[in-house]
Order: C-alpha cells, then structure tokens, then sequence
C-alpha cells in the first residue's frame, strides 16, 4: 500500500511540473510568420560576421595546406601534385559557398 501511495505521489509530481514547463513554454510561443521573419532578420545580420569568419577559417587553413604541399614539393613526393589540386580545389570550394550563400540569403 505505501508503495503505491509513493508512486502515485511521483506521478503526480511529474504531472505538475510537466504542467508548469508546458505553461511556461506556451508563454514563449509567438506567431510563426513573426518566428520565420525574426528568425531571418538574426540570420541576416550576422551573416557578414559569419562569412568573415569562414575566410579568416579558410585562409588560415589554406596557409596551413600551402606549407603541406611546399613540404611535399621540396621532398620530392610523386603526390605532390594531387595534394595541390585538393589544396586549390578546397579554397576554390570555400569561395563558391560564400558567393552561394550570399545569393541564397540575398544579402
């Protein structure tokens, strides 16, 4: 009998403050379109932030690939040359999907 006198208890627990979190969270809900356009206008906005980043990210690991293939280059390894193509290949991809994203977002 007390087991289940302490089991009803816990359910009921969990009950309110499923209850509470539910409340709570409707108090946060808005409309979707007004979702959709404030979620936009955050992606906008740090859009040219995020775009200087990936070049600052892709130069840095360029200079990185660089070095790689000079290494490779002066060591006279027969890859050398499929090391730079996807060396040249990646910072040309990185280029791309900057300019993509830009017309994407039509920013």
């Amino acid at each position: 009998m007390k087991f289940r006198k302490k089991v009803l208890h816990g359910v009921q627990r969990i009950m309110l403050v499923s209850l509470i979190l539910l409340a709570k969270a409707q108090g946060y809900a808005q409309d979707g379109v007004a979702g959709i356009n404030e979620a936009n206008q955050k992606v906008r906005s740090y859009f040219d932030a995020g775009t200087e980043l990936m070049y600052a990210v892709g130069a840095i690991l360029g200079l990185i690939g660089a070095v790689k293939v000079y290494q490779k280059w002066n060591a006279g390894d027969p890859d050398t040359g499929k090391v730079a193509a996807a060396w040249f290949g990646s910072c040309v991809f990185l280029v791309v999907v900057a300019t993509v994203i830009k017309s994407f977002f039509g920013v």
